[in-house]
């Protein structure tokens, strides 16, 4: 029996506690196919995500909670992996042309590159000068990419049976420092802590989900 789109949307939680279940390779591959093809504005792909699924790693990323919010210190280390999700600080041209690269040996271009090719840069590039120049949102228009990320993530994990905390409750200076985020170019956001639920101490796997009706969200014209 085909599972609509919509129960895995009406399925999926935020997860409270983790069984140590380790997720399999195989799905794992999907997983950063899920982080590699979501999409972004002007294909600008303004992110970097760092994986943690030893202990060590785990360990690295809970330091990031453990002063301010060890709350959620308990989901980072029992989850089977941990994703650390940032975003480009500033694009300059020559990540720009990085982006253009890839896109011409992926075959985007072919056809007509002279024309294509020049003019798919023209148009990123507008939209880059026009929130890093004049607006000045650079930073915060890359990071809203990033948060684009997140919800097919979340999604695409539901479709493969993998449990997800998405968390904003860490220290990014600390997550920053610890992995050298800066010095590559990017900020770290929030962190996904994935695995498989546990059913005797997730509380919120049971609990009904609690939306605004479709009358208050919705307007139809």
């Amino acid at each position: 029996m085909t599972i609509q789109i919509t129960e895995y949307s009406r399925q999926r939680h935020t997860t409270k506690a983790y069984v140590p279940r380790r997720i399999s390779e195989a799905d794992m591959v999907q997983v950063r196919e899920l982080l590699r093809f979501a999409p972004s504005s002007t294909n600008l792909q303004p992110w970097h995500f760092v994986i943690a699924g030893t202990d060590e790693g785990k360990a690295r990323v809970a330091k990031a909670a453990e002063e301010k919010f060890p709350f959620n210190v308990g989901a980072i280390k029992n989850a089977s992996h941990v994703v650390v999700f940032a975003g480009r600080i500033h694009a300059d041209e020559a990540y720009l042309k990085t982006v253009l690269a890839q896109e011409e040996a992926d075959g985007r271009f072919a056809g007509n590159p002279e024309e294509f090719k020049p003019a798919m840069h023209k148009g990123r590039s507008m939209f880059v000068d026009i929130h890093q120049d004049q607006i000045g949102d650079g930073q915060q228009w890359m990071a809203h990419q990033v948060y684009l990320n997140l919800g097919q993530f979340l999604l695409g994990l539901a479709t493969l049976g993998i449990d997800a905390t998405p968390m904003e409750g860490v220290d990014t200076d600390v997550l920053d420092a610890e992995f050298g985020l800066r010095d590559k170019g990017y900020a770290s956001l929030f962190v996904v802590p994935i695995g498989y639920s546990d059913p005797e101490a997730d509380y919120n796997a049971t609990l009904p989900k609690s939306r605004l009706t479709e009358a208050q969200i919705i307007t139809d014209i």
